[in-house]
C-alpha cells in the first residue's frame, strides 16, 4: 500500500462502510444508527481511552476504594439467585495467576458475554467482600472474544484502542476498532493539505501518521501528538469556512460610509448643544448617565466601522446591564444622522413592544430634518412592526418606511417580509444574537440590501447578553468582529443571591418579597419547564399562580405570564406589572429576555436546578436594573451534584463572563456549539477549555489560507465540501 496515491478525507465520505469486510446490511444498519455511514464517518469514531497491554497489570497493587481500569481473562463464571430474588453473576478474573472478583446483580446476560477465555478490561470501584477484593456492576469492554474467530492475537501486547460500545446497536468496541483498522490499512497513505514548513510552524505530525497514532498507537505516547494534528484540523476547518464567509460578504459588498465623528462621545449630560449638533452629541447630552469607559471604547469601534466602506459585521457581548442598548441606540443615531434609518430587530413580541416604549422614552425630544414639514424638522419617529400590528396601522408603518418618515423601526425576524421596503436603510441591530444562527445574518444583510431603494448594503450589529467565552465565539461568531462591555452603570449593585435550601430560608424568601413590594418594587416568581411542551408549562405556572395568590402571597396582586397566551394579553399583563397594579409576576421563561422593569428588585426561580446556568444569570438579570438593592432566590433540590455545581456558581458569582467559563467547563463543548448550523463540523477531539493555543494557530493559518485566493484552497475547498450543505457550498466556493 505504500505505493498508493494518497487518499483525500472527501475521498474517504464517498466510500460507505458496506464496503469493508464482515460489514453486511446488519451491521451497515447498526452502524447508520449512531450516524457513520461511510469510512470518514468510521475514522472519527476516536478511542475514549487506551489499554495499554505492553505493560503488565499488577492486581497486587489494587486497594479497596482505587477506581481502577483492570484488565484480565475470565478464568471462571457462574450465576444464582439471591434471597431477594435477584440474579447474582459471579465472575473470577485473573491475570498472570493473580485474580479478583467481579459481581453483577440483575444482569443475566453477563454470564453468556463473559464466558472462559473472554479477556476483557473491568471499569470501576474496588470494594471489599469477606476480605477480598472485588468489582461491582463494572464497566465491561470486552477486548478478545471466546471463540478462535473473535480472539485477535494481534492486540495482545500492545496499546489497544477503546471505542464507545453500543449495546443498543449491537456493537463492542473490539468489532468498532477492527472496523477502523481496516479502514486504515486500506486507505493507505492519507494526503495532506498543510505543507512541512506549516507543520514545522505549529509542531504538526502528518495526517498519516495522525490517524494511525490515535487509532493505533504503537506506545501510548504517540497518541498525545495524534490527536494535537486532529484537533488542529477540526479547528482549521471551522475557522476556515468562517474566513471564507467573511470573505464572500466584504467581496460583495457596497457598504456606506457613516458620518460618526468618535468626538460626538466626549459629552457629559447636561452639556449644552445646538439643534446643528449631531444626533449622537444630542442624544449622549440629554441622557440621565454618562458613557462608561467600556461603552466609550464599543462606540469607537462602532464608529470605525460605520465610517468604513466595508459594512458593519459586529458581535456586541455585554453582561446583563451593561448598558447594550444605549450603545446600539447611539449606532442607529449615526445612521440617523447620514439620512437614513435603522432597524432593531427581537427574537420576541414583548420584548419588541419593550424596545419601542425604551425607545421612544430616550429619544423624546430630539427631532431629525424634514424639508416637507414646516420650520424644517420634525420628531424622530420610532415604529413598532409585528404580527399584531393592525393592518391599517401596520401600512402606515411600510408607508413611513417607503417614504422615510419613520426612521426607526422596531419588530421580530418577521420585520424584512417581502411588502417591508425602506427608502435608506443604515443599520440593523440584532438582539440577543443567540437566536439567530450564521445563515439568518446573511439572508437579513441580503434582504436589508434588497428592501433598501439606496441598494446598499446596511451594517450589521448583533448582541446578546449571554457571555460567551473567547474560544467558544472564536468558532461561533469567527466571521464577527468582537466588542465587549464589560462594565455596568454607576449605582448599580450586585445582585444578592442566596440558595433556599431550609424551610425557614423558603419561608424568609417569601417574606422578602412581601417587604419588596411594601416598599413600592415589584418581584418576580419564574416556574421551571418540566417537560419539553409549553401547554405543560403555562398550566404549570397557572397552577402556581393559584397556589401562591391564596398561600405564600395572599393578599398581594399576583399576575401570570407565559407563551401560550395571547400577544394582547401578555402586552396588556406587562404594562400593568410596570405600572405597578400587578405586584407579583408568575411567569415561565418568556421573561427571560430583555424584559426592563426597573421598579422589579426581587426574583424568586422555582426548582432552579432545571436551568442551565447562562438560562439562570439571563433570568437573574431581570432585576438589579435601578440604584435599589436586588435579590435573587433560588429555590429546589437538585437530583445530582451537576445542578448543586450550578446553583453554587451563581451564588458565588454575578460576573456572566466568569460563569459563562464555568459553563463550558461543566457542560464540555456539544451543547455551547449545538446551536451552529454546521451539523458534521462539531469538535470530537479539540477542547475549547484546554486548547487555546491551537485554536489560535488555526485562526492564524486559515487567515492567511484565505487571503492567498481559491487556486491556493483547491485541497482545503474541496475537503470542507464534506463539512456543509450544497447551498453553502455553492455561495463559499464559486469557482
Amino acid at each position: 500500500m505504500s505505493d498508493a496515491p494518497a487518499r483525500r478525507l472527501r475521498q474517504l465520505g464517498d466510500v460507505p462502510v458496506s464496503q469493508l469486510r464482515n460489514i453486511g446490511e446488519k451491521r451497515t444498519a447498526a452502524l447508520s444508527s449512531l450516524g457513520i455511514d461511510n469510512v470518514f464517518d468510521l475514522l472519527t469514531v476516536y478511542p475514549r481511552r487506551y489499554l495499554d497491554r505492553t505493560k503488565r497489570v499488577d492486581l497486587s497493587d489494587l486497594n479497596v476504594g482505587d477506581e481502577a481500569a483492570v484488565f484480565g481473562e475470565v478464568v471462571k463464571v457462574s450465576s444464582r439467585r439471591t434471597r431477594q430474588g435477584r440474579v447474582m453473576v459471579d465472575v473470577t478474573v485473573s491475570d498472570d495467576g493473580d485474580s479478583f472478583k467481579v459481581v453483577f446483580f440483575n444482569q443475566a446476560w453477563r454470564e453468556r458475554q463473559l464466558t472462559t477465555g473472554v479477556q476483557a478490561l473491568f471499569f470501576g470501584k474496588v470494594s471489599d467482600y469477606k476480605g477480598q477484593r472485588q468489582m461491582t456492576n463494572p464497566v465491561v469492554d470486552v477486548i478478545v472474544g471466546a471463540s478462535g474467530e473473535e480472539r485477535d492475537p494481534s492486540k495482545v501486547g500492545r496499546v489497544v484502542a477503546i471505542y464507545p460500545a453500543s449495546g443498543k446497536a449491537g456493537l463492542t468496541s473490539w468489532e468498532m476498532g477492527g472496523f477502523i483498522e481496516e479502514s486504515l490499512r486500506r486507505a493507505g497513505p492519507f494526503f495532506d493539505p498543510l505543507t512541512s514548513s506549516e507543520r514545522e510552524e505549529f509542531d504538526l505530525v502528518d495526517r498519516t501518521q495522525a490517524y494511525w497514532g490515535i487509532h493505533l498507537p504503537q506506545e501510548e505516547i504517540d497518541k498525545i501528538p495524534a490527536r494535537r494534528r486532529l484537533a488542529f484540523d477540526e479547528f482549521l476547518r471551522l475557522q476556515l469556512l468562517l474566513a471564507l464567509r467573511r470573505q464572500r460578504v466584504e467581496a460583495s459588498s457596497q457598504g456606506i460610509r457613516h458620518p460618526f465623528d468618535v468626538l460626538d462621545l466626549d459629552v457629559t449630560p447636561g452639556e449644552t448643544v445646538t439643534r446643528a449638533s449631531s444626533l449622537v452629541r444630542r442624544f449622549l447630552s440629554g441622557h440621565r448617565y454618562s458613557l462608561t469607559n467600556a461603552q466609550h471604547r464599543v462606540l469607537e469601534e462602532i464608529a470605525g466601522d460605520m465610517s468604513s466602506s466595508l459594512p458593519m459585521h459586529r458581535l456586541l457581548q455585554g453582561d446583563v446591564g451593561s448598558g447594550k442598548t444605549m450603545v446600539a441606540l447611539a449606532a442607529m443615531l449615526a445612521s440617523l444622522d447620514g439620512g437614513r434609518q435603522g432597524v432593531l430587530m427581537a427574537p420576541t413580541e414583548v420584548l419588541a413592544e419593550q424596545h419601542v416604549a425604551s425607545l421612544r422614552r430616550d429619544l423624546e425630544g430630539l427631532s431629525v430634518p424634514d424639508d416637507s414639514v414646516l420650520g424644517g424638522q420634525r420628531p424622530l419617529s420610532v415604529q413598532l412592526l409585528t404580527g399584531r400590528v393592525r393592518a391599517k396601522e401596520r401600512q402606515a408603518v411600510l408607508d413611513g418606511l417607503m417614504q422615510g418618515s419613520v426612521d426607526i423601526v422596531v419588530g421580530t425576524h418577521a420585520l424584512l417580509n417581502e411588502d417591508v421596503r425602506f427608502r435608506a436603510l443604515g443599520l440593523i441591530v440584532i438582539d440577543e444574537q443567540h437566536r439567530f444562527g450564521v445563515e439568518q445574518r446573511a439572508t437579513l444583510r441580503d434582504q436589508g440590501r434588497e428592501r433598501s431603494n439606496e441598494g446598499a448594503d446596511p451594517d450589521v450589529l448583533v448582541m446578546t447578553a449571554t457571555p460567551i467565552p473567547r474560544t467558544a465565539a472564536m468558532v461561533l461568531f469567527g466571521d464577527l468582529n468582537f466588542s465587549v462591555l464589560d462594565e455596568m452603570p454607576q449605582g448599580r449593585r450586585p445582585i444578592e443571591t442566596k440558595w433556599a435550601r431550609e424551610e425557614s430560608e423558603v419561608n424568609e424568601c417569601w417574606q422578602r418579597v412581601r417587604q419588596e413590594v411594601a416598599a413600592g418594587r415589584r418581584a418576580y416568581v419564574i416556574c421551571a419547564l418540566v417537560e419539553d411542551s409549553e401547554k405543560i408549562e403555562a398550566t404549570s405556572a397557572v397552577e402556581e399562580r393559584t397556589r401562591l395568590a391564596l398561600n405564600e402571597l395572599r393578599g398581594l396582586a399576583v399576575g401570570l405570564l407565559h407563551g401560550q397566551m395571547k400577544s394582547q394579553e401578555k402586552e396588556e399583563v406587562m404594562r400593568q406589572f410596570r405600572t405597578g397594579e400587578l405586584e407579583v409576576l408568575v411567569a415561565t421563561v418568556v421573561i427571560e429576555v430583555g424584559v426592563d422593569v426597573p421598579e422589579a428588585s426581587v426574583i424568586v426561580i422555582e426548582d432552579a436546578w432545571r436551568f442551565g446556568l447562562a438560562q439562570l444569570h439571563q433570568l437573574r438579570g431581570r432585576v438589579g436594573r435601578s440604584d435599589q438593592q436586588s435579590y435573587c432566590f433560588l429555590l429546589g433540590t437538585p437530583p445530582n451534584e451537576e445542578g448543586e455545581k450550578r446553583l453554587n456558581a451563581l451564588v458565588g458569582s454575578n460576573d456572566g463572563f466568569e460563569l459563562a467559563e464555568i459553563d463550558l467547563e461543566m457542560r464540555g463543548e456539544g451543547t455551547l456549539l449545538g446551536s451552529r448550523q454546521q451539523g458534521r463540523s462539531d469538535l470530537k477531539l479539540a477542547r475549547l477549555k484546554t486548547d487555546e493555543e491551537l485554536l489560535l494557530s488555526a485562526q492564524r493559518l486559515a487567515t492567511s489560507m484565505a487571503e492567498r485566493g481559491e487556486d491556493a484552497l483547491a485541497e482545503m475547498v474541496d475537503e470542507l465540501r464534506l463539512f456543509v450543505d450544497d447551498d453553502e457550498a455553492t455561495y463559499l466556493f464559486k469557482s
